[in-house]
């Protein structure tokens, strides 16, 4: 994958009128991101956000240095929300199908859709921080940084929540109806609450130089 340019989005407002501002995770916000993660006490019992990564070996790999390794060498994204005191409060993780694996994927494979450019696998939110747009600040930023890296077709795997309580351990790839306000939309129902939802993105113009 390409080179991307460090594109920063803001993204406003929540019920407690809060406001977001969305970086890439790269080199330069990895310790913001790894205080995030510490905080949270390594996220569902130390993930770091590596278990979808095709690199990634159970058992083999340590998860935070794996992650490392790959932030820094250009081989993880994700937009990475910050809070107006500046401290990291969440993510949406964001690569390539060669990057990122997808659940479910025994049930997607018998069927499979139109090959995307980029999955999205992971959106986190600080536990003390969500019902706020957190999520939604996240998402929003990941399309704008595949937008300015070349757009194209998008897709996740997401829990439609519509009439029901869903456990949140089943929401680490947000809600298939936060989707939707996206312009996503459902294909083929791969799980009991699980569809696969999809978008084109379009290409961003290109940045205009001084």
């Amino acid at each position: 994958m390409g080179k991307r340019a460090a594109h920063t989005s803001g993204a406003s407002g929540s019920a407690e009128g809060g406001s977001f501002e969305t970086r890439p995770l790269d080199a330069s916000t990895w310790d913001a991101f790894a205080e995030l993660v510490e905080r949270n006490n390594g996220v569902y019992g130390g993930c770091w956000c590596i278990a979808f990564h095709t690199e990634y070996q159970r058992g083999v790999s340590d998860p935070r240095t794996l992650k490392e390794e790959l932030v820094k060498t250009g081989r993880a994204h994700a937009a990475l929300v910050f809070d107006e005191d500046h401290l990291a409060q969440g993510w949406c993780q964001f690569g390539s199908p060669e990057e990122l694996g997808l659940k479910h994927h025994r049930e997607y494979t018998k069927d499979p859709p139109p090959r995307a450019r980029w999955r999205i696998t992971c959106i986190f939110v600080d536990k003390h921080h969500r019902g706020r747009g957190v999520a939604r600040a996240g998402l929003e930023g990941a399309l704008t940084q595949i937008a300015h890296a070349g757009g194209g077709l998008v897709e996740a795997i997401s829990e439609a929540t519509a009439g029901r309580e869903a456990q949140g351990r089943f929401l680490f790839s947000a809600t298939a109806e936060l989707f939707e306000q996206f312009g996503f939309t459902r294909g083929r129902q791969v799980g009991k609450h699980a569809w696969i939802v999809s978008r084109v993105i379009d290409a961003a113009a290109p940045d205009r130089q001084a």
